[in-house]
């Protein structure tokens, strides 16, 4: 079989630049916060659709070495920086132990790609590049790694970038949909406190994916911690909940 080529990431950013909508890319400037001094402050957007990006990536998967993702996760442009990350979720798929192999199968290369994903943590500067890369990436590799390698998630929620702490929560929702609360909710529990908006949402969400699995479980949380959760923490995590339900925890004294 005829090997194939290395794609750079030149040949894929200069695709996309080739695919700028000026309009798409005003609409997403203001949905993502880029204003002076909001979260997304700075971010340069080409106006492509995710489903466009993912369509190049398709084509490429497999063949960018990490040296041409990481020129693409160092791009200005926001949706670049997306195929890089997006990049990297199908080399961890591909890494992955089938159900006959040893977990070990692939488990340096897989650590490989986890700290390479971590070491760009804060190219990962808006909440789309978090929620689309780090539960195929990190979490996926912690499902299927020792449990000591997730100590990375707790050292992450003590980083003092916010999307190194969102990348922590979401991180875990492999975890969860395998049964697995513990990390999601030792986490959770530390940054409870957290001033910023989109931690907190991060962290309803991941509630009630807990709730989706286990509603026992998520009620025990709730019933311990209800008091001192960030409202809308609350809200995303109870929104499953029959109507009657949700008014119990949000009117509770």
């Amino acid at each position: 079989m005829e090997k194939r080529r290395n794609v750079t990431a030149g040949e894929i950013e200069g695709l996309m630049v080739s695919m700028r909508d000026a309009k798409q890319e005003a609409i997403l400037s203001r949905f993502f916060k880029t204003g002076k001094g909001q979260y997304g402050e700075g971010d340069r957007f080409l106006g492509l659709r995710v489903p466009q990006t993912r369509a190049i990536v398709k084509e490429a998967r497999l063949a960018v070495p990490l040296s041409e993702i990481e020129r693409l996760l160092e791009s200005e442009w926001h949706e670049v920086r997306l195929a890089g990350f997006l990049l990297l979720v199908e080399e961890m798929k591909a890494l992955l132990p089938k159900k006959r192999d040893s977990r070990d199968k692939n488990l340096a290369r897989r650590r490989e790609i986890a700290a390479f994903y971590i070491d760009h943590a804060r190219q990962a500067n808006n909440w789309d590049l978090v929620d689309l890369s780090c539960p195929g990436i990190l979490g996926m590799h912690l499902l299927n790694a020792p449990k000591e390698d997730r100590e990375i998630l707790h050292m992450l929620s003590h980083n003092d970038n916010l999307w190194a702490q969102r990348i922590s929560v979401v991180s875990t929702m492999p975890l969860i949909k395998a049964l697995d609360f513990s990390d999601a909710i030792r986490i959770i529990f530390r940054l409870k406190g957290h001033p910023h908006d989109l931690m907190h949402k991060a962290m309803g969400w991941m509630l009630r994916e807990i709730g989706k699995k286990d509603k026992d479980a998520l009620e025990a949380f709730l019933e311990e911690h209800w008091a001192t959760l960030p409202r809308t923490t609350l809200r995303y995590a109870i929104e499953r909940f029959p109507e009657e339900e949700r008014r119990f925890w949000i009117t509770r004294k």
